[in-house]
């Protein structure tokens, strides 16, 4: 008798079935083709698109910046190098350097990140297309204000598959920018000038992220202009008609036998004439960092000393 007659037909076709794939994946095999690996496509913040074969595990940033955001998010071992002008935080000091300028392509490929982080203006695009084509992708950040700090660290521990346990910590950022507002929304704002570069002078612009920083310190950025560079060289003659109530560059003796020495007639200015001329801590004023609200408050202890 034949055996099937007396076999349930839905178990005869579960088994063909079943026969038929195992054939299929033995002829795969054979053939040396591979599964289809996972492709993650992301668009950094100037809109290129960034794609990787898989969730990235090892990673550096070409940006001192950029490096404290990923130690901020990251777990350690994530975090396979970092730039020759990294310092911050101490645990940069255990990790192999790989030059950002000129770029260091040979010691990069022998970390071999599966992403690198950077920001706008840090890294040329012709350098992320070399590291593309080495099979390194890179991911553009670029800021205009506090929250754009904040964002990137929330996209950042997106792109890393750390939300969870970054939440708490970029809340807490949150809630300490929203503290600092509320101490100051209801001053008086004065006008601040913070100059980078003394002869010829130069200075930070309004569309910097100096600008947002000031004005949750409770102040304004007395450049009244957009010029096309983001830290413009200013002449005497602008610097007298905008009169700043406050100068950011060094302490008032520093100042005093540096730049005022060159430049005699600014003396008439409001931030000369009642002594308000402070040094702030470069790195937190110059790195749009985790520590972006350590440095408004900084910020606001000299602006508004009064505020607590």
């Amino acid at each position: 008798m034949d055996l099937l007659s007396h076999t349930h037909p839905g178990k005869y076709y579960f088994w063909l079935f079943f026969i038929l794939l195992l054939a299929a994946c033995s002829a795969k095999k054979d053939s040396g083709e591979k599964e289809p690996s996972e492709t993650i496509v992301l668009i950094d913040d100037l809109k290129r698109e960034v794609v990787l074969s898989r969730k990235p595990q090892k990673v550096m940033a070409l940006a001192p910046s950029m490096t404290e955001m990923l130690f901020f998010v990251c777990d350690t071992s994530q975090i396979v190098a970092v730039t020759q002008n990294c310092n911050y935080p101490e645990a940069v000091k255990t990790k192999p350097i790989v030059n950002n300028y000129p770029m260091d392509f040979e010691g990069l490929l022998k970390v071999k990140p599966d992403l690198v982080f950077t920001i706008e203006g840090m890294t040329p695009q012709s350098d992320a297309e070399r590291m593309k084509q080495m099979g390194i992708p890179v991911y553009y950040q670029k800021y205009a204000t506090v929250d754009d700090v904040l964002d990137g660290l929330a996209d950042i521990a997106k792109i890393m598959d750390r939300e969870e346990l970054s939440r708490s910590k970029i809340d807490s950022l949150r809630n300490l920018k929203n503290t600092v507002i509320a101490q100051t929304q209801f001053l008086p704002k004065p006008s601040v000038l913070a100059i980078t570069w003394q002869d010829p002078i130069y200075a930070y612009g309004k569309n910097t992220i100096l600008t947002n920083k000031l004005q949750l310190a409770g102040a304004i950025n007395a450049i009244d202009t957009v010029f096309d560079n983001p830290y413009p060289a200013l002449s005497r003659e602008y610097i007298l008609k905008i009169n700043p109530d406050i100068i950011l560059g060094g302490t008032f003796n520093e100042m005093d036998s540096s730049f005022f020495k060159l430049y005699p007639e600014l003396k008439k200015i409001k931030a000369y004439q009642n002594k308000r001329i402070y040094k702030v801590t470069d790195d937190l004023n110059s790195r749009p960092s985790p520590r972006v609200i350590e440095a408004v408050i900084e910020l606001k202890k000299y602006i508004h000393p009064e505020a607590k």
